[in-house]
């Protein structure tokens, strides 16, 4: 499609070393909330469940430097981020470049595949600080996957995308074996590729149980998380451009799939669903809204509790287009969205969104001891406790 998701903007253009886990989760809670968001730590099955009773708005938007910003040494934006702990995190962006640091951010190494120069890496997967899964974007052969064992130090291209057609947007996996990539409609079809052995090699799967794409339907290749997981068989898939901005679902490991219109605005190019986080089966939260500057985003989030099946748009949503989304760690209803013009969080799930940052990222992504998140001109930052 000749649109604005293929420009360089959306298509060729996701502290301390020693902290413990329960350390790291005791300084988010701090840094975000003050004293607003009470976490217990012992757990994440003792974690109080934040709501909008709890949170403080005004205490929300005193936390102050939420973000450590972490020199990268390059200039380059990356819209691909796997976070593996509070030390070890891997960036991939534009000029094929990935990333890579063991020691929080405070040095990295450029990993990058050998003559990958011209490819625009969106997407990566990381199972630690030596194994990760890179999906590079574009028309035809310009979408590829690359996979390291060695910490980067070599590359091995698993897939090459032959079809002009297909046009390949975002990778997730279910565990180290398991994973999905889709690519925008073909024949009319969203397109998924499966493997079953880390990503060492990718396979297309029938696509007899994908519902037809709308016109103009496509994926948005923002944040590397318009395809995500939970557990070992549960995926969902975001959409925009089309009438409707939907959430596709599948129970089986991608061979069929369900639609919902979400109520995020579409009908056009730009507009639409560009990424989602589920808790877990049950409950997920939707950004999006309008990715060009200036245009006003209402209502760019919605929630479901019932693993996508049904979508309610946020009673206070995030104040402009959102990019990337995450579930906080050992909360239950804490959410972090990022977008070029800020930060916001939530504290019941999805329903209600304020401002924290108004610093420009592009996606976020969390693990149970760390949140990091990346964006424009080599920005890459770390959650950090509060300075006050």
């Amino acid at each position: 499609m000749g649109n604005p998701r293929r420009s360089a903007e959306h298509r060729t253009g996701r502290g301390t070393g020693r902290g413990t886990g329960r350390t790291t989760v005791r300084a988010v809670a701090a840094a975000l909330c003050a004293a607003a968001l009470a976490v217990s730590l012992t757990g994440p099955a003792g974690a109080a469940q934040a709501t909008r009773e709890t949170a403080d708005p005004g205490a929300i938007s005193r936390a102050a430097q939420i973000w450590g910003l972490k020199e990268t040494g390059t200039a380059v934006r990356f819209r691909g981020l796997a976070a593996v702990d509070h030390r070890t995190a891997w960036a991939a962006g534009s000029r094929g470049t990935v990333l890579r640091t063991a020691d929080s951010g405070r040095s990295w190494h450029d990993v990058s595949p050998p003559g990958a120069g011209e490819l625009e890496f969106r997407d990566i997967e990381a199972f630690d600080g030596r194994t990760a899964v890179v999906l590079a974007i574009g028309e035809g052969e310009a979408s590829r996957i690359y996979r390291t064992a060695d910490g980067g130090a070599t590359w091995s291209e698993s897939f090459r995308n032959t079809d002009p057609r297909a046009f390949y947007d975002c990778v997730a996996f279910f565990d180290r074996s398991n994973g999905l990539a889709m690519s925008d409609p073909v024949d009319g079809k969203y397109r998924i590729a499966a493997t079953r052995d880390g990503g060492r090699s990718w396979r297309i799967l029938p696509s007899g149980g994908m519902p037809p794409a709308q016109p103009g339907e496509a994926g948005f290749a923002a944040s590397g998380q318009c395809l995500v997981t939970a557990g070992t068989r549960d995926v969902w898939l975001a959409t925009g451009g089309g009438a409707t901005a939907r959430v596709l679902h599948s129970a089986d490991r991608g061979r069929n799939w369900t639609a919902a219109t979400t109520p995020v605005p579409a009908g056009d190019p730009a507009r639409g669903v560009f990424a989602l986080a589920f808790r877990d089966r049950g409950r997920g939260i939707a950004v999006g809204g309008d990715y060009r500057t200036g245009q006003p985003s209402p209502s760019a989030a919605a929630v479901s509790r019932d693993g996508g099946r049904s979508w309610q748009e946020s009673a206070t949503p995030p104040p402009a287009y959102r990019s990337g989304v995450a579930w906080l760690p050992r909360t239950r209803a804490a959410a972090l969205a990022v977008g070029p013009t800020g930060t916001d969080l939530t504290l019941d799930a999805g329903r209600t969104w304020h401002t924290v940052d108004t610093g420009s990222f592009d996606t976020v992504d969390c693990v149970p001891t760390a949140c990091w998140a990346s964006g424009e001109k080599g920005r890459v930052a770390r959650l950090e406790p509060s300075r006050r």
